[in-house]
């Protein structure tokens, strides 16, 4: 299982759109769930952080092995999550990511995050 928490700079200007973004995949739950299975993606948790007058996002995941990449992926909700994303974070600030040292779940949740079929 990969688990990562990473924060990424929104462009200046774009804080509007990056609310607007999130709050897309608010509205959007099924959809956004449909993509998860494919990615093997356990958990996707978005938080917002403000220093300053800078805005960031913060992603904390549980990924299970050989997920599908979002750039691969062919679902509308994908192909408008990766549009925001280009639009809004700014690629020459480099992202901040934290490396879990500890992490611990019951047993039996980490056998229903199995694949299905596994």
């Amino acid at each position: 299982m990969k688990i990562e928490m990473e924060r990424f700079r929104v462009r200046a200007g774009k804080e509007a759109r990056a609310r607007e973004w999130i709050a897309f995949l608010r509205e959007n739950p099924a959809a956004f769930r449909e993509t998860l299975e494919p990615e093997r993606m356990y958990v996707e948790t978005i938080f917002f952080e403000t220093v300053g007058d800078a805005l960031y996002l913060w992603w904390y995941t549980l990924q299970g092995e050989d997920g599908a990449e979002l750039s691969d992926s062919t679902h509308w909700l994908d192909e408008r999550h990766a549009a925001y994303w280009r639009e809004c974070i700014d690629p020459n600030e480099p992202s901040l990511l934290l490396t879990p040292e500890v992490h611990m779940s019951p047993e039996r949740v980490e056998e229903a995050m199995r694949p299905l079929g596994e």
